[in-house]
C-alpha cells in the first residue's frame, strides 16, 4: 500500500504539468484532491469535452445562499489535470477537504483559502536568495520543462518549515484532520496506490506515520452541518487573479495559461501576441520590435542566471521595446494578456437551479453571449428581438443581476425607441441567480415576485414609483396592478407635497412606454393625474414660510414637474400652469422660488415679456434688499442665459440694478450672482458681455447734460496725434 503526496501550488502550470506526468507514471487506483467532498458526484462531468476551464465548483447552503464558496480550476490548475487524468483512466477520484457542510455552518465565507499565519513560499524564497516568492516558485517549478516537479524536495522543505510550528488555526486543524480521515478510509477500502493532490503546505500533515485516528475524531467531533448544494459554473481568468481578491489567486493567469499550452518558443510566441494586441489598438509595432524584445528578454534572463525568460523579463522587454517605455500601454497589455478574460463553459448536462437554466435558455434564444468582456449593445425597441432583450435585462436588474448597465449612447438621433447597454457577465452572477431563485423558477416569475415584495407594506412613495416604472420597462403585467394599487394608496395618504412632486416625473415618464413597449398605461396615467391634482392644490400652503434651502428644493421640483406635465397632455399642462399663476401672485413667496416660477410661466407663454419686465423691475428696486433681488435673479435665470442675450429690456433692467447696488452690499450679493452666472457656458457669458457692452456704447451723451473738462481733454490730444500719425 503506497500513498503518493503531490504537494502543489494552486493554479501553477509547472505543478500541473508535473502532476499529470507523475500520475501517468504511478498509475494510482484512487486520486484524492483538495476540495469539497459534496462535489464528488460532479467529477464525472469532467469527461465531457464541453466542460471547458476556467470553471469552478460552486457550493452553497441550501437554506442560505449568502453562504457560498467557489473552488476555481483553470486549464493549468494541478487539481484540474488530476481530475482529467482520473476520468480519462477510469480511476475513482474524490475530494478530501473539510466538507462545505461544516464550513458553512460556522463560517459564512467558507472559501477555500489558505489561512496559515505565514507564507511558507516566502520563507523558502528567502532561503534561496529571492525577495519575491512568486519569482522563486516560477524559477523552481513553473518554468521547468522537465517531466516531473520535485515533489519530494518540496515535501522535505515544507516538513522543515513545519517542524517548529504548531498549527493553531482551528479551521486548518479541522481541514487536515478530515484529509487524514479520508485517507484512512481509502486505505481501509483496499486501495493500494493512492495519489493525494493538495497544497504543498499540507503534505507534512498527511505523511506517514499518521497521528491516531481518535485524535482527528476528537477535532471533528460536534461540528455543525448544513445541507449543501454543488454545481459547476463558468469562471474567468480575471477571477483567478490575485488582484480580484481570490485568496489562492495568481498574478498572471494569462501568462500561466500561455506557459502551459505552449510547447516551444514560449517567449517569442508571447511577445508576438503582445504585438498583436498593440496593433489592434493602431499602435505602431513591427516585426523588428518583436525580434528585439525577444533578444532583450533572453539577455535579461542570461544576466540573471535564469534558464529561460520568465514573466519579469518579458514584461520589462514589453515595456521597453514594444511600448516605448509607456506605462499606459504596458498596463493595457497586462489587462488584455497577463490577466485576460477567458471564460469557461459548462455543458447542459450539469445540474443547475431552474432559474439559472431559464436564463441560459433565454440568453441562447435571444443570442446574448455571456461574455466577460464589456461590449455595447444597441437595441431598437420597435423590433421583437430588441424589445425582448431589453425586457430580459431589465428583469435581471430587478433581481440584482446587473449583466447589462443602461447608458446614454454616443450615437445621434436615438429617440425613445432606442436603448444602449453595456454588457459584461461576471461569474459572481451565478450566486446571485441562486439567491434570486427563492422568488421563482423563471426570470419573469422571480422578477414579478420581487416587485410585489417591494411594494408590499408601506414603502416610500419614491420606491413605489420606481417599482411601477420597472414593471413597465420589464413588462411585468402580473406585478403592475399591485404596484399601481400601492402607488395610488400611498399617494392618497402622503401629506408631503415634495414626495408627490418627486414621484410624479418618473411616473409620467413611464406613460411613454405604452407607445414604445406596447403596454397599457391607462391606469398609470389616471394615477399620475390624481397626483398632479394634489400637487396643484397643496403647493401654495406647502411653500409658505419656507427657508432658502427649501425654496431651492421646491424650485428644482417645480422645473421637474413642469417638464413632466408635457407628457400628460394639454389639459394637465394648463391645470399646472394655472396653479403656478396663483402661486406667483403670493407676496410671501420666497424670492428664489418666485424667480423660478416666473421664468417657467414666461417660457410657457403665460407671462409676456412686458409683464416679466414689470415683475423683475419691482424686485430689482432700491426698496428691496439686494440679497432678495439676487435670489430672484438666481431663480429666474437658472433656466438659461438666452433671455439676457435676446431680450434687451431685461438686460437693461438687470444692468441698472447691478450698477445701483451700494458697494457695502455688493460683496454680500456677489456669491449669489456668481452662483447664477458662473454656471453659464463660456459662449453664453461672452454673448451677454457683448450685449452689455453694446448697451454702454448706445448711450447718447448730449452737450447740455455733460460739462467737459477742456484742460484734461487737451492733455490727451498729443498722445492721440502720435498714435494716429496726425500732425499738430
Amino acid at each position: 500500500m503506497t500513498t503518493h503526496l503531490l504537494g502543489i501550488r494552486h493554479h501553477g502550470p509547472g505543478s500541473a504539468r508535473a502532476v499529470a506526468a507523475r500520475l501517468a507514471a504511478i498509475a494510482p487506483d484512487l486520486v484524492l484532491i483538495e476540495g469539497p467532498p459534496e462535489a464528488d458526484g460532479l467529477v464525472a462531468h469532467a469527461a465531457d469535452e464541453s466542460l471547458v476551464p476556467p470553471v469552478a465548483l460552486l457550493a452553497y447552503a441550501a437554506d442560505d445562499v449568502s453562504r457560498a464558496a467557489f473552488w476555481p480550476f483553470a486549464a493549468f490548475s494541478p487539481e484540474w489535470r488530476a481530475i482529467r487524468y482520473a476520468v480519462g483512466a477510469g480511476v475513482p477520484v474524490r475530494f478530501c477537504d473539510l466538507p462545505a457542510a461544516y464550513q458553512f455552518a460556522e463560517d459564512p465565507c467558507g472559501a477555500p483559502a489558505e489561512s496559515i499565519s505565514a507564507d511558507p513560499l516566502a520563507e523558502l524564497a528567502a532561503a534561496g536568495g529571492y525577495d519575491d516568492p512568486e519569482r522563486w516558485w516560477d524559477d523552481v517549478v513553473e518554468s521547468r520543462r522537465d517531466a516531473e516537479s520535485p515533489f519530494e524536495v518540496i515535501a522535505e522543505a515544507m516538513t522543515a518549515l513545519r517542524e517548529d510550528r504548531e498549527v493553531t488555526d482551528e479551521r486548518e486543524r479541522r481541514r487536515e484532520a478530515h484529509m487524514r480521515t479520508v485517507l484512512r478510509k481509502a486505505r481501509k477500502e483496499g486501495f493500494e496506490r493512492i495519489a493525494v493532490v493538495c497544497g504543498a503546505w499540507h503534505v507534512p500533515a498527511l505523511a506517514d506515520p499518521l497521528p491516531p485516528a481518535a485524535r482527528d475524531q476528537e477535532i471533528l467531533r460536534g461540528l455543525p452541518k448544513r445541507k449543501v448544494t454543488c454545481t459547476w459554473v463558468p469562471w474567468t481568468h480575471g477571477r483567478l487573479a490575485a488582484s480580484s481578491g481570490y485568496g489562492a489567486g495568481v498574478r498572471s493567469p494569462g501568462w500561466y495559461h500561455h506557459l502551459f499550452t505552449t510547447e516551444s518558443d514560449s517567449t517569442a510566441r508571447w511577445l508576438t501576441a503582445v504585438a498583436g494586441v498593440l496593433r489592434e489598438e493602431d499602435l505602431p509595432v513591427s516585426t523588428a520590435h518583436v525580434i528585439e524584445a525577444v533578444r532583450l528578454s533572453d539577455t535579461l534572463a542570461a544576466l540573471r542566471g535564469r534558464a529561460s525568460a520568465g514573466l519579469a523579463e518579458v514584461s520589462e522587454a514589453t515595456r521597453a521595446v514594444l511600448c516605448a517605455g509607456d506605462d499606459v500601454r504596458a498596463d493595457f497589455v497586462t489587462a488584455r494578456l497577463l490577466v485576460g478574460e477567458r471564460l469557461g463553459s459548462v455543458p447542459e448536462a450539469v445540474p443547475r437551479p431552474p432559474l439559472t437554466s431559464d436564463l441560459i435558455a433565454a440568453a441562447k434564444r435571444l443570442r446574448l453571449a455571456r461574455d466577460p468582456l464589456s461590449r455595447e449593445l444597441d437595441l431598437d425597441l420597435r423590433t421583437p428581438g430588441g424589445l425582448d432583450r431589453s425586457r430580459l435585462l431589465h428583469r435581471l436588474r430587478l433581481l440584482g443581476i446587473h449583466w447589462g448597465t443602461p447608458r446614454k449612447s454616443t450615437k445621434q438621433n436615438k429617440g425613445t425607441f432606442r436603448e444602449t447597454w453595456d454588457l459584461a457577465w461576471e461569474p459572481g452572477f451565478e450566486v446571485d441567480l441562486v439567491a434570486a431563485a427563492v422568488y421563482g423558477t423563471t426570470v419573469v416569475a422571480a422578477s414579478t415576485a420581487k416587485v410585489q415584495e417591494a411594494v408590499a407594506g408601506a414603502p416610500p412613495l419614491s420606491e413605489i414609483t420606481e417599482a411601477v416604472e420597472n414593471c413597465l420597462l420589464a413588462d411585468l403585467s402580473d406585478a403592475l396592478p399591485d404596484a399601481l394599487a400601492a402607488l395610488d394608496s400611498r399617494a392618497a395618504s402622503d401629506t408631503d407635497i415634495t414626495h408627490l412632486m418627486t414621484a410624479l416625473p418618473a411616473l409620467t415618464r413611464a406613460t411613454r412606454y405604452g407607445d414604445v413597449r406596447g403596454t397599457d398605461t391607462g391606469s398609470l396615467r389616471a394615477v399620475a393625474l390624481r397626483m398632479l391634482e394634489r400637487v396643484c392644490a397643496g403647493l401654495p400652503p406647502a411653500t409658505h414660510g419656507i427657508d432658502d434651502a427649501a425654496a431651492a428644493r421646491f424650485g428644482e421640483l417645480v422645473t421637474a414637474v413642469h417638464d413632466a406635465t408635457g407628457l400628460l397632455g394639454d389639459e394637465a399642462r394648463q391645470r399646472w400652469l394655472t396653479a403656478l399663476v396663483r402661486l406667483a401672485a403670493r407676496e410671501s413667496l420666497p424670492k428664489l422660488l418666485a424667480g423660478r416660477v416666473i421664468r417657467v410661466l414666461h417660457d410657457a407663454d403665460r407671462l409676456d415679456s412686458a409683464e416679466v419686465e414689470l415683475r423683475l423691475g419691482r424686485v430689482l428696486t432700491p426698496g428691496v434688499a439686494p440679497v432678495e433681488g439676487a435670489a430672484f435673479v438666481e431663480g429666474f435665470f437658472a433656466g438659461g442665459a438666452l433671455l439676457l442675450v435676446h431680450d434687451e429690456r431685461l438686460l437693461r433692467t438687470v444692468d441698472a440694478w447691478l450698477t445701483a447696488i451700494p458697494g457695502s452690499m455688493f460683496t454680500e450679493v456677489l456669491p449669489l450672482l456668481r452662483r447664477t452666472f458662473g454656471a453659464y457656458a463660456g459662449p453664453e457669458k461672452r454673448a451677454i458681455g457683448e450685449r452689455a457692452a453694446g448697451l454702454a456704447g448706445a448711450v447718447r451723451v448730449s452737450s447740455e447734460s455733460v460739462v467737459l473738462d477742456e484742460e484734461r481733454a487737451a492733455a490727451v490730444l498729443p498722445v492721440l496725434r502720435a498714435l494716429l500719425g496726425v500732425a499738430g
